[in-house]
């Protein structure tokens, strides 16, 4: 009984141990099947030889079942566990690993209340003054593909204007504005008067016939193409004081004299530096502004010396004038000593020039005598060459007591007076206006008055004040200066994360790296680069890059009102440069510029302006063959193209050294038509 009890115990535990073994075997073979990726395959281990024989160490053996194909997923129920915030917090207290974020979803498009795309939607009202003012003889078209959602626009092509325009300059020849002024016997009728907003340019301004490529600089300087500049009257005016005569049929010729200067320039110049030895052209004195500059021979001849010179004479007075200069390759601008102040900075130039300049200096209690003082040095000269200078005639005299007792007044030093030259020396600070006698006049200006805001700002009849710091006495004379970050860089109003100096630094290198890329892969000295163009010019790293590379030619630095003034610092450099706003046209004659930079303009002017307008301008003062470079961001540059191409231009979109990812981009363009 014991026996038999035994053997019945000994076989319900062998049941039970086959039976954990079968279950054990499943369970594992499932959850093997169900863990694998399908890239890994059950590898079981054997004892036994491919022989059949058993051995002693184990062997490794590939599943039977390799690739073959079990859906064992479907088999097993996998519920999606459900969204509370007991779940939540399971996936939050890492319990469990949180399901990765479903894809985000972009939508482009118009979007209804069911959350489709729809292109079926209402325009609300809007304020027609946001939106650009395309309304400039140029029709646009807005092409939207199906596929791409963003809208390009074409610009049709400009067409030219009539004949009549061809000398045309648009704040300077509105003769309904000039009509409406109350009075002109100051001359205002030479001043700004620009066409209202939306009543501007909205077309080609042609060249004359027979227009040709100008000669090149140095041989322009004496000598240009009649059909450029096809006017006689300077001839016919001027041609016994040697400033212009007619050279056969097809040129004009500059013997280089002038009204006071009838034996040339030259002998002229070396006369002012004898009677002052401290006046070193190319040293002490670089830039000059010659007022009442004729055709600017006085300038033209300075070039030579290293001295660059701003020459002025308002639109008009003499036919041509700046045109002529500007032919030359000489700088010039049309303005005008009248009722508002120069588009030049106070301290600008280290020397003032007139010759015949037939202005009144001591009218309205010498309000532009002091215009003059603004925009001199501290320490610099005026030199006037005048008939009351030498001529013993009671009239003329009477003049010259007056000139003597007005620059006695503003503290002014007469240095020498020659022949028919006088030169006056500007003090260095302001010790001699503060020691005057108290109600003497003219009065110094204000404290707040600032002679750096030149822009639509009215004469003031008051002595500008010197920095007492003694900012704009002490520039380094040239060619250091133009490297070297001059004191009134501390004064210029701009948002600097780091020092000024190092500012400068900085912006200097990048141009001159820049420029240098350009003279290399583009080939700038083949272009006969002379009348340059910065429309934004900022401390004139451009410009002092063109010298560094030693092209042959001048710049124009152009401070925008949009920005900073940093004028005073372009000037302290020994570059020479102007205020303006390219909302409004610019004051030179059409064709006068070869090369047009602008980096970085559109970008910020098109929030205050229509880019067809400042295209426009560009086009207008451009040569024919002349060259434009626009350095700017991506956004800007698809408009941009499409314009120039309106206007006949031929652009070409080029990478910055940056490369193809970089968010600027060059877009340069040539102008073929005349």
């Amino acid at each position: 009984m014991n026996l038999l009890g035994h053997v019945d115990s000994l076989k319900s535990q062998t049941s039970i141990k086959f039976a954990a073994f079968i279950f054990i075997s499943v369970a594992s073979f499932y959850l093997g099947k169900h863990w694998s990726d399908g890239s890994r395959q059950l590898i079981f281990f054997s004892r036994q030889s491919p022989s059949g024989t058993t051995s002693s160490s184990p062997s490794i053996a590939l599943s039977p079942n390799l690739n073959k194909e079990f859906n064992v997923s479907a088999l097993i129920d996998t519920p999606e566990p459900p969204r509370s915030a007991k779940s939540e917090g399971t996936w939050a207290s890492g319990s469990l690993k949180a399901p990765p974020p479903p894809p985000e979803f972009k939508i482009y498009g118009i979007i209804d209340e069911n959350g489709t795309m729809s292109d079926k939607f209402e325009i609300g009202e809007f304020d027609t003054d946001l939106v650009e003012n395309w309304d400039n003889g140029a029709e646009i078209e807005a092409e939207t593909g199906k596929e791409d959602v963003r809208s390009t626009f074409r610009v049709k092509k400009f067409g030219f204007c009539g004949e009549n325009m061809r000398e045309y300059i648009p704040c300077l020849d509105n003769v309904e504005a000039i009509k409406r002024l109350k009075s002109t016997e100051r001359g205002e009728r030479f001043e700004r008067h620009c066409p209202e907003k939306g009543k501007g340019l909205n077309c080609l301004v042609p060249a004359p016939k027979g227009y040709r490529p100008p000669i090149p600089w140095p041989r322009s300087r004496d000598e240009v193409w009649f059909n450029n500049v096809p006017h006689t009257r300077l001839v016919e005016d001027k041609g016994g004081q040697n400033w212009i005569s007619r050279k056969g049929k097809d040129k004009f010729k500059f013997p280089g004299g002038g009204t006071q200067f009838i034996h040339g320039a030259d002998q002229y110049l070396n006369q002012i530096s004898k009677m002052v030895p401290d006046i070193t052209f190319g040293h002490h004195i670089r830039v000059v502004l010659d007022v009442g500059c004729g055709v600017a021979s006085f300038g033209a001849y300075l070039m030579s010396r290293n001295v660059i010179t701003m020459s002025i004479a308002p639109k008009d007075v003499h036919e041509n004038q700046i045109q002529f200069a500007l032919e030359r390759g000489v700088p010039a601008m049309a303005a005008a000593f009248a009722t508002r102040r120069l588009l030049y900075p106070s301290q600008a130039f280290d020397l003032i020039h007139c010759s015949r300049c037939r202005i009144n200096w001591t009218r309205d209690d010498g309000i532009l005598l002091l215009e003059v003082n603004r925009m001199l040095r501290a320490g610099g000269y005026f030199a006037w060459a005048a008939q009351p200078v030498y001529k013993h005639e009671e009239a003329l005299e009477e003049q010259w007591e007056e000139m003597l007792n007005l620059t006695t007044r503003l503290c002014w030093n007469l240095v020498k007076k020659e022949g028919y030259i006088a030169i006056w020396q500007k003090p260095l600070d302001n010790s001699c206006y503060l020691s005057r006698e108290a109600g003497n006049s003219p009065p110094l200006c204000d404290q707040d008055d600032d002679p750096d805001n030149v822009w639509y700002v009215d004469l003031k009849a008051c002595i500008s004040r010197l920095p007492e710091n003694g900012y704009g006495a002490n520039v380094a004379p040239w060619p250091a200066r133009l490297q070297i970050p001059p004191d009134r860089l501390q004064s210029i109003q701009i948002d600097s994360y780091i020092a000024r100096k190092e500012l400068f630094m900085a912006e200097s290198k990048y141009w001159n790296e820049i420029v240098d890329s350009y003279v290399r892969a583009l080939h700038w000295k083949k272009f006969q680069l002379r009348n340059v163009l910065d429309m934004r010019a900022s401390f004139g790293g451009f410009a002092a890059a063109i010298i560094q590379n030693q092209l042959d030619a001048w710049v124009l630095n152009v401070v925008p009102i949009s920005g900073p003034n940093t004028l005073p610092v372009i000037y302290d450099r020994g570059l020479i440069g102007v205020m303006h706003d390219w909302c409004e046209p610019f004051d030179t004659y059409p064709r006068t510029y070869d090369f047009l930079h602008a980096a970085g303009l559109f970008s910020i002017e098109r929030k205050r302006c229509n880019m067809s307008t400042i295209m426009l301008e560009m086009d207008r003062i451009l040569r024919p063959g002349g060259r434009v470079y626009i350095r700017d961001s991506l956004d800007v540059m698809d408009e941009l193209e499409d314009i120039a191409k309106a206007m006949g231009w031929r652009p070409t979109l080029r990478d910055t050294s940056e490369g193809p990812h970089a968010s600027y981009r060059i877009l340069t363009c040539d102008k073929r038509h005349g």
